[in-house]
């Protein structure tokens, strides 16, 4: 009787365990930060974006590029207070401007659940 019980537990708790993954086609696109300076400007765009943490994941690209931790084409992982973010970040520059663009690629939620871009 015990065994049966013990049995049942576990492969109830590994029913619960398991990680959610899901996809999605439709993300925000846009600029969501510009941050002037003296000597240049800079301008951070997503694409593919959750709505819930585009804000915040702009910030800490920019962040990252402050700090001079991304290269153009580098693959990144940013950590938010809700999700932690994979995705490509493409730099340009053309005189005074620099274009950042960060797509998002893969999102993991705290709750567990991980959603993956899919193009269209």
């Amino acid at each position: 009787m015990y065994k049966y019980l013990l049995i049942t537990l576990f492969l109830a708790q590994f029913s619960f365990s398991q990680v959610s993954m899901t996809t999605y086609k439709y993300g925000y696109n846009g600029m969501e930060l510009i941050v002037k300076s003296k000597n240049e400007t800079i301008i951070i765009s997503t694409f593919n974006s959750k709505k819930a943490i585009k804000d915040e994941i702009a910030q800490k690209v920019y962040d990252h590029f402050k700090n001079s931790q991304i290269n153009s084409g580098d693959t990144i992982s940013i950590q938010g207070n809700d999700a932690k973010v994979t995705g490509k970040c493409f730099i340009s520059r053309k005189k005074k401007l620099i274009s950042i663009n960060f797509y998002y690629e893969k999102i993991e939620w705290n709750n567990g659940s991980i959603e993956l871009y899919k193009k269209t």
